[in-house]
C-alpha cells in the first residue's frame, strides 16, 4: 500500500477573506466533508500544520515582502498589494503554515518515510512574485518548497501547474534556474495575462519553462494530451528526481472563474500522467498543493479524485 501523507486542517479556514470572496474558506470545509464521507483520511498518514521559517520564505522572497505579510493587518489593511488579494488577522499566520506545512510533507516524502503526498491548505500561493502578493496568494507556497528541496540536494525538481490561471509568480521565480522545470496549462486569455508558449524561460534556465495556453472551452482531450504530448516527452530528457503540483481544480467545467470545460474524471487520468512521469526518474515522488478551485462541489470532487488516484 502507498504511504501518502494529507495535510488537512480546519486551521487553514481562519484565513478571513471577508464576505463573498471566491477563496472563502468553504472551499477547504466541503474538502474535508468529502474526503470524511469517503474515508479518504484514514488512508493517509496526518501531516501536522507547521510554520515556515524565515530562512525559508527568504529562499524565494525578498525580505520586505515577508515584513509587508507580517504587518500588513496590524496596520488596518484588509487587502494586501492588489484589490483581489484580502487579508485577515489569522492571513500572514496561516500563509506561514501553508508554506511550513507543504515544506513538512515535502521532507517526509524525500526522507522516504512517504510516497507522496497532499496538502489542502489555503491561501493558494501561485500568483506571489518575489516582492508582491497578488491572485489571491500571500507567499509562494509550492516555489517555497521546490527552494527547500533544493537547499537539502534534491537536483532536479519539476513543478507542474495545471490551474486554470498561469502561476506567473512561480514562472518568475524560476524562469532562470535550469534545476527547477516549470510546465503550465491554463486558459488564455485570462488573469494573469502571462503564460503565453513563447515563455520558455531566460539565460541559464531556458528550455526549462514549458506554457501550453488552452482555449476557452477546451475540455479533457487538449488538457490531457497537454501532459501526455508536450510535457511528458520532456521530462524524458530533463529526469526530475522530485515533482511537484500545483493542484488547481479551476479549469474544471463547472467553475464559475474560469473558461475550460475539463471533467472530474479528468484529473485523476492527469494525476496518472504525473504518476508514470515520477516513477520513471523521481521514485515515485509526487507532493501536491491546492491551488484554485470555486465551486464547492466541483472542487471536492476533483480533489477527492486527485487523492484517490495518488491512493
Amino acid at each position: 500500500m502507498r504511504r501518502i501523507g494529507l495535510v488537512l486542517d480546519p486551521v487553514f479556514e481562519s484565513h478571513d477573506t471577508g464576505d463573498g470572496h471566491p477563496k472563502r474558506a468553504a472551499r477547504l470545509a466541503q474538502i474535508r466533508a468529502l474526503f470524511d464521507e469517503r474515508g479518504l483520511p484514514a488512508r493517509c498518514v496526518a501531516i501536522r500544520p507547521v510554520p515556515a521559517s524565515d530562512e525559508m520564505l527568504l529562499r524565494v522572497h525578498d525580505a520586505a515582502h515577508i515584513r509587508h505579510v507580517d504587518t500588513a493587518f496590524a496596520s488596518g489593511e484588509r487587502f494586501l498589494d492588489s484589490m483581489d488579494t484580502a487579508i485577515g488577522s489569522e492571513s500572514a499566520r496561516v500563509a506561514r503554515l501553508a508554506a511550513g506545512s507543504l515544506v513538512s510533507l515535502c521532507d517526509e516524502v524525500a526522507d522516504g518515510r512517504l510516497d507522496s503526498g497532499l496538502a489542502i491548505v489555503r491561501p493558494p500561493g501561485h500568483h506571489a512574485e518575489r516582492d508582491l502578493a497578488m491572485g489571491f496568494c500571500l507567499f509562494n507556497t509550492v516555489a517555497v518548497a521546490a527552494a527547500s528541496l533544493k537547499a537539502r540536494g534534491v537536483a532536479r525538481i519539476l513543478i507542474v501547474d495545471w490551474d486554470v490561471h498561469h502561476g506567473n509568480g512561480t514562472q518568475h521565480i524560476f524562469e532562470e534556474d535550469p534545476s527547477v522545470f516549470y510546465y503550465s496549462s491554463h486558459q488564455m486569455p485570462l488573469y494573469p495575462g502571462t503564460g503565453y508558449a513563447r515563455e520558455q524561460g531566460k539565460g541559464a534556465g531556458t528550455g526549462a519553462t514549458l506554457n501550453v495556453p488552452l482555449r476557452a472551452g477546451e475540455g479533457d482531450g487538449p488538457f490531457l494530451s497537454a501532459l501526455s504530448d508536450a510535457l511528458a516527452p520532456a521530462m524524458k530528457e530533463f529526469r526530475p528526481e522530485f515533482v511537484l503540483v500545483s493542484a488547481g481544480f479551476d479549469a474544471h467545467r463547472d467553475d464559475p472563474l474560469g473558461g475550460l470545460s475539463v471533467s472530474t474524471e479528468a484529473y485523476a487520468s492527469a494525476t496518472g500522467i504525473v504518476r508514470a512521469i515520477a516513477d520513471e526518474s523521481a521514485s515515485g515522488r509526487v507532493v501536491s498543493v491546492l491551488e484554485g478551485g470555486y465551486d464547492l462541489r466541483a472542487l471536492a470532487e476533483s480533489a477527492a479524485a486527485h487523492l484517490t488516484a495518488l491512493l
